[in-house]
């Protein structure tokens, strides 16, 4: 858990501790008279205090109608009935609802992160004459740079001196490593395998294919897709319509039925708390944000929710070759031999794999 997340998580834990001795107490009377209200408002301001600050800070900037105004208006309105449990218990709820849907936000990117560690660490550039280790945003177009064996490609550029063999799998997904010598292009992200490599760097680090790559990753969940659009939309209108009936709930409603108006506004703050639509706005954005994250868990990176909601309509997949569905890692499990030694058959197919691509490991 991340710290917000664990200060949020103690919070609950606090208002908890003080709610499971002061619910029995006030149902059966045993809470003297000036301690109860008190009891409650401190279990309140531990859960909710965030909540009426942003409904607060929403206020003022004139974007009232959303989650915060809505619990902030209901829970108030329960204390202002005297029904301080109810008041508490709906915002330890809804803080509860927060923190596993941060838990869950927080882990997709964790995968996210975790899949997508292709970022460069640093760079080699050569500079009066020596070569020094910098942050690959300090270079510049035309820089040149160093790549020992072992080390990844921190920009994209051509190589000006040596000859390699690189793994581009993390970029490409192809695990057949690429030889590269002078003249050829070479990407940022790749891992130089076998000789040291001189680049003439063709791109800054913002313009970089590892850049662009990370960023488009990294803000997939702002690519909406038609869902989560209309789900925006739909709020927009859907939270003041609910606002206002609530409103009428509490004052024309009483006049019609010639009821108590306390009965009244307790209905209405009732149909605030059941009509808030956080849960509707959240789940469908969480739901296309943890299946991004949960694919990049396995391996398989999504551009963005319209994308993920595309293959809800997917009859047809074609998988390209190896490094998509298998890691081009082959090995002899077992021979079996039929009118011939074993030995034979394996020199036989020793023979046959010397000239295949991609190349078989019978060793």
């Amino acid at each position: 858990m991340s710290k917000d997340e664990q200060r949020l998580l103690l919070r609950i834990i606090l208002a908890v501790a003080i709610m499971i001795p002061a619910i029995p107490l006030h149902i059966l009377g045993k809470i003297p008279a000036g301690l109860e209200l008190p009891i409650f408002i401190v279990a309140y301001a531990i859960v909710a205090y965030d909540i009426l600050y942003r409904a607060i800070r929403n206020f003022k900037s004139l974007d009232i109608f959303d989650e915060n105004f809505l619990m902030s208006i209901a829970t108030l309105g329960a204390f202002a009935l005297g029904e301080y449990p109810e008041g508490v218990a709906v915002m330890l709820f809804y803080q509860v609802g927060e923190l596993f849907q941060s838990y869950a936000v927080s882990k997709s990117r964790r995968n996210i992160a975790d899949l997508m560690d292709i970022r460069p660490d640093y760079a080699t550039v050569l500079r009066d004459g020596q070569y020094i280790t910098v942050s690959p945003e300090t270079i510049n177009v035309g820089d040149i740079i160093s790549v020992k064996p072992g080390e990844r490609v921190p920009l994209d550029g051509i190589v000006t001196d040596g000859a390699s063999s690189m793994d581009t799998s993390a970029l490409t997904g192809e695990s057949l490593p690429r030889d590269v010598a002078q003249g050829d292009s070479v990407i940022g992200g790749c891992i130089n395998q076998t000789g040291r490599l001189t680049i003439e760097v063709t791109k800054r680090y913002s313009e970089s294919t590892v850049a662009k790559i990370l960023d488009m990753v990294e803000n997939a969940a702002s690519k909406k897709s038609r869902s989560e659009a209309f789900i925006t939309r739909f709020a927009r209108y859907y939270t003041p319509i609910v606002v206002l009936v609530a409103l009428a709930l509490a004052t024309i409603a009483p006049l019609v039925t010639g009821q108590d108006f306390s009965v009244w506004v307790y209905r209405a703050l009732t149909f605030l708390v059941i009509s808030c639509p956080c849960a509707l706005v959240i789940s469908v954005p969480l739901s296309f944000f943890g299946g991004i994250g949960g694919a990049s868990k396995v391996g398989v990176l999504v551009k963005g929710s319209n994308y993920l909601e595309a293959l809800a309509n997917t009859e047809i997949v074609v998988f390209d070759k190896t490094g998509t569905l298998t890691k081009g890692s082959f090995a002899v499990s077992e021979i079996q031999a039929a009118g011939m030694l074993s030995e034979q058959l394996l020199e036989y197919a020793a023979l046959a794999e010397a000239h295949s691509t991609p190349p078989i490991d019978i060793s």
